[in-house]
């Protein structure tokens, strides 16, 4: 039978009841306020990739796949190939994206064994859109609809009251279309109505377009993951993925080892070279992957806050809702690249794991603990209102392994997430119960305390949570 979070949970009423209790006796006056935007849906998930040029989008997608059941995916279009002026000739290769998904077919049934909610491959293959084979700001008018700008705006249309996450990897070119099209053919309230719904996290300006959106559609939810304009283009948030940390998980051993060698005709396909200078490899390098790691809800994240970080990186406001590369203290540097490469190990054995499931059975294959924190099992982030001197406490004991395997538990505190200057002391931080005296000096500052929760299986998986606290 496939693991199922929802069937492998314990006595939700006892975990609670015992909430409540340590609660009460360790914080009186503050409770764990439910997390918004908890959704056991997954995020809706479009995809503009400008496969054909620099192998990593192979990659990228070969990674997007095993993960697929995480996500709604509803779009994945096949934008210019290549960077400006690497192919030598304007085109779109959808017949890649085509080509991946096919092999996703052929290990699909094996997935679906491992856990619930991976799309058919016929729906996805259905989703494949061609973008625009030109790019740049003389391409965005009339005349310059898609395939892929006008899924876009449909896919909007029908969300509802969802947001719709936009995963650049190539250009934005086609995005653009879609918005200025909408700009130009409805009101100034419906077209504010649509854009409110899109949440766009854009891999490098690749279309050189940042400028112009961050004119004409001021409100937009826009993150740039990019080097600043006159810093050395490698220190971008985003190339975290290959670059700084322990760059051994990225190498050619690790690739065949772990992902092509034995692991299905998926993994097969993932191209074991791509450009990683200054990484000496030269071959993991997934680029563009980080784009969709943000909007995926493993207890660690919430898109809706750039400056909270996770595996997709850390950002900070640069106007209204348009955000940049921030950064954090990992790996013995303080640069913007850390702020992915300190997750390495981790979604590495994750990945490591997704494609033991395109060919090992249910029994064989390792599956993610779930970090149970406070009686709450879902993925949301914990919200928690407490004074400036009070002791708090939290539980991690319910949380469990599928596997029936055994647990480690590690608790620490993010500073460069939060606004608090002081980080309490941790007593029993690699225990499951943890407890702190919140610090004082402290008022007005929110705290993040990461759970960390890990089993002893081959590779070792890792489920998170965090817990937002708010001093008064």
């Amino acid at each position: 039978m496939p693991v199922n979070r929802i069937a492998l949970r314990r006595n939700f009423l006892h975990s609670v009841f015992i909430s409540i209790l340590l609660v009460w006796v360790y914080n009186p006056g503050w409770a764990v306020i439910p997390a918004e935007g908890s959704p056991e849906g997954r995020p809706i998930l479009i995809v503009t990739t400008d496969i054909g040029g620099d192998p990593d989008d192979q990659q990228s997608l070969t990674r997007l796949l095993v993960y697929s059941n995480e996500f709604d995916i509803q779009g994945l279009i096949a934008s210019a190939s290549g960077t400006r002026g690497e192919l030598g000739m304007d085109t779109v290769k959808e017949q890649l994206i085509r080509k991946y998904v096919l092999a996703y077919g052929e290990v699909y049934e094996n997935l679906r064994e491992q856990t619930s909610g991976y799309p058919e491959p016929d729906v996805l293959l259905d989703r494949i859109y061609r973008g625009n084979p030109h790019r740049g700001k003389e391409h965005i008018g009339i005349g310059e609809d898609t395939e892929g700008s006008e899924r876009i705006i449909q896919v909007v249309d029908q969300a509802g009251d969802q947001k719709v996450h936009v995963a650049v990897w190539g250009g934005q070119t086609d995005l653009v279309q879609a918005l200025w099209k909408v700009k130009h053919s409805r009101s100034a309230e419906e077209f504010a109505q649509f854009t409110e719904k899109l949440r766009v996290y854009d891999i490098n300006d690749q279309d050189g377009l940042y400028d112009y959106i961050l004119e004409e559609f001021p409100n937009l939810f826009y993150i740039l993951a990019s080097a600043e304009q006159g810093m050395d283009k490698r220190e971008g948030a985003y190339r975290g993925m290959y670059l700084g940390g322990d760059e051994e998980l990225t190498s050619r051993e690790w690739i065949d080892s772990n992902i092509r060698n034995d692991h299905g005709p998926l993994g097969a396909l993932y191209p074991p070279e791509a450009w990683t200078a200054p990484n000496p490899h030269g071959a993991l390098k997934e680029g563009d992957t980080p784009s969709w790691f943000y909007y995926l809800m493993n207890g660690l994240q919430d898109p809706e806050q750039p400056g909270w970080g996770g595996w997709g990186g850390r950002f900070k406001p640069v106007t209204g809702n348009f955000y940049r590369d921030d950064e954090d203290f990992a790996d013995t540097v303080i640069n913007a690249r850390s702020t992915v490469s300190r997750w390495r190990p981790d979604f590495q054995n994750d990945f490591q794991a997704r494609m033991d499931w395109c060919v090992k059975s249910v029994e064989e294959a390792n599956h993610q603990p779930v970090a149970v924190v406070m009686g709450d099992d879902t993925n949301g982030i914990l919200h928690v209102d407490a004074n400036e001197g009070d002791t708090l406490r939290f539980s991690a004991l319910d949380s469990y392994d599928p596997d029936g395997g055994k647990l480690e538990f590690t608790w620490w505190t993010y500073p460069e997430a939060g606004t608090n200057l002081q980080c309490p002391v941790l007593e029993n931080y690699t225990t499951p119960e943890v407890y702190f005296v919140v610090p004082y000096g402290e008022a007005g500052a929110d705290l993040h305390l990461i759970c960390e929760v890990s089993d002893n299986g081959t590779p070792s998986l890792k489920d998170y949570r965090r817990i937002v606290i708010n001093i008064y």
